[in-house]
């Protein structure tokens, strides 16, 4: 176990990495973060901050030999960089977890390589494998980029009308590619689980989400769904964590198809801004479970206090002025998360609320009320489809 008093390193400097190092303050850990970009939201409350590329071998080397163990808030970070901090200190989710969940094509296979249900996908690094993928899959389907995507960022649907794939293909910046077949689906919903190193895990209620321009607008837990769907999600993404041997947290994004079925989409080793409502919804929220996991601790429970929803507040709501953060806290329910980011911007996340109540309709009632009163949908400027 590394127990209370160590000090953890986190990779990156977002808000994540924000939340996990509140949770492990919280707990009586030290915090260090090492992050590129200066004054970043992580670093705010981080007890040392070292501000270097990922490539610094010097830098990293002062940052690994000062913590105890390490861990990451996203999945883009140098593969090199990973492999040369894991031999020197504890690195949790592995660096196999993250060589996996950091590209598409290799998280596709593992998927098919496991059983776990997916769209249909096939590798495309050429014009012509494009349109041989695309004759074999049919259309509608989605061209993503294998590397650096979020937020619907690095990918495209191709419709029926879609008939000039070179030109498509010569505007995608990309060597590789994942083609996959669209997913007709009545619902996305996503699992968190958490692993530790002794093989005990568990699940957070399964969170339904809604996204407005591929940006995730609104979590609703407990999802508007059946006993036995919620049974399967979660029994997924447990199969998902421990086929991977994952230590710490896994969310898995699913599609609830029209027939009933559950198609896994993507996987995140990391805290996921879908567990953002266990912030306050659950007795132990996900970035506390995250520490206790790749500590080794025992889990924490993951009991729903009342029904939550969680809203996303992007940049947009800066567009006016400063959002009417007044208005949304007269309401004692609502839970307010400002990140410390300097600058907003269309699409940027920059916080989140919840809204808690035992009726769950009433929380989704007032939570689509507040948010059109202090952040408008976002604007079409953030969609990343061309």
């Amino acid at each position: 176990m590394i127990i209370p008093g160590k000090t953890i390193g986190i990779f990156g400097g977002g808000q994540l990495g924000r939340m996990t190092g509140i949770a492990a303050r919280k707990m009586g850990y030290t915090i260090h973060i090492f992050e590129p970009s200066p004054n970043c939201p992580a670093g705010q409350i981080a007890d040392r901050e070292i501000n270097a590329p990922y490539e610094d071998k010097e830098a990293l080397k002062d940052f690994i030999q000062n913590v105890d163990i390490l861990t990451y808030e996203f999945e883009n970070i140098p593969s090199s960089t990973i492999e040369f901090a894991a031999k020197h200190r504890p690195l949790h989710p592995s660096s196999k977890v993250l060589y996996t969940c950091q590209n598409r094509e290799r998280e596709k296979i593992f998927l098919r390589t496991n059983n776990i249900p997916h769209a249909p996908f096939e590798i495309v690094t050429s014009l012509e494998e494009l349109e041989a993928a695309v004759a074999k899959i049919g259309t509608p389907c989605v061209l993503k980029t294998a590397d650096f995507g979020y937020d619907g960022k690095g990918q495209i649907k191709l419709s029926s009308s879609d008939n000039n794939l070179g030109n498509i293909w010569s505007q995608f910046s990309a060597p590789k590619a994942v083609l996959e077949k669209w997913v007709q689906f009545d619902l996305e919903l996503s699992v968190i689980c958490a692993r530790n190193e002794r093989g005990e895990s568990c699940t957070f209620p399964v969170a339904e989400n809604i996204h407005t321009h591929h940006i995730l607008d609104l979590s609703i837990a407990p999802g508007r769904i059946s006993e036995k769907t919620a049974k399967e999600a979660e029994t997924l993404a447990l199969q998902i964590a421990n086929q991977l041997e994952v230590v710490g947290l896994i969310a898995v994004e699913m599609f609830l198809t029209s027939d009933g079925n559950i198609v896994v989409n993507e996987l995140a080793p990391r805290p996921h801004n879908s567990g953002h409502y266990t912030f306050d919804g659950c007795i132990t929220n996900q970035f506390e479970q995250h520490i206790r996991s790749i500590c080794n601790l025992p889990l924490g429970s993951t009991d729903l206090l009342k029904p939550t929803v969680m809203v996303n507040i992007l940049g947009d709501a800066w567009q006016n002025g400063e959002p009417a953060w007044a208005k949304l806290l007269q309401d004692p329910k609502v839970k307010l998360h400002l990140y410390g980011k300097a600058q907003a911007r269309p699409g940027r996340k920059m916080g989140h609320f919840c809204v808690m109540d035992k009726d769950l309709e009433t929380a989704i009632g007032k939570a689509t009320e507040y948010r059109n009163l202090v952040t408008p949908k976002p604007s079409e400027e953030t969609l990343p489809f061309p």
